[in-house]
């Protein structure tokens, strides 16, 4: 899991071009191991609600670390960067929760026929808040490898690989999307633990878009 993590496709190469030994099931085990636990400390971390942004952050940029160098940034690193995003992860939090609440909001009221546009306008409106979605998900990725520091720098180049790369903001709503309909209809009791596997998808997915379709 970490090779294809870390490094995309295929084995590292030890010293002299020969092909590293493949993890065992211990090696696997521990992996699957300490992003539960990512998952579950990122969701208790965020249980204040307003921590929630610099949680997320923290963990991205730990989820980040692990990916790129195959081991965990230390304990206090995690701590100092969860403290440093704070009051960002505040705002973020804040803006996040409004935008949702906003499409919650007209969707009800367009379900119930309070407001005129029928289906058709659903459909728009579930199409938008998905690519919002997905937005969200490539500016986590964009903030990790910021080690969970200038939301605004983040949103700006997330911006940037959507215009440029469209299909990444796609893929990560389909990554999201499927993520919520395992929480939220088949196993919503492991959400916490799903949480660490979610950001080791969004950076799996963008890195493997990007190495595949590097800019020119």
């Amino acid at each position: 899991m970490t090779g294809v993590a870390g490094r995309g496709a295929g084995w590292p190469e030890e010293p002299g071009g020969s092909v590293a030994r493949r993890p065992d099931w211990r090696d696997t085990l521990r992996n699957a191991s300490d992003l539960a636990l990512v998952g579950i400390l990122t969701t208790v971390a965020a249980l204040p609600v307003l921590t929630a942004g610099a949680a997320v952050a923290t963990a991205s940029a730990a989820v980040h670390h692990w990916s790129e160098n195959e081991s965990w940034p230390g304990f206090r690193t995690v701590v100092r960067g969860f403290v440093r995003a704070l009051l960002p992860g505040a705002l973020a939090t804040l803006i996040a929760a409004g935008v949702a609440a906003l499409f919650t909001v007209n969707l009800l009221a367009l379900g119930r026929g309070v407001v005129p546009g029928g289906p058709a306008l659903i459909v728009v409106t579930v199409l938008l808040a998905g690519a919002v979605t997905g937005f969200a998900g490539l500016t986590v990725v964009q903030l990790g490898r910021q080690d969970a520091q200038g939301w605004r720098e983040a949103v700006r180049q997330a911006g940037r690989t959507a215009v440029t790369r469209p299909v990444v903001p796609i893929a990560l709503t389909g990554v999201l999307g499927l993520v919520a309909v395992l929480c939220g209809l088949i196993l919503p009791l492991i959400t916490p633990i799903l949480a660490g596997y979610t950001l080791l998808a969004l950076h799996a997915t963008v890195r493997r878009i990007e190495r595949s379709s590097p800019n020119r």
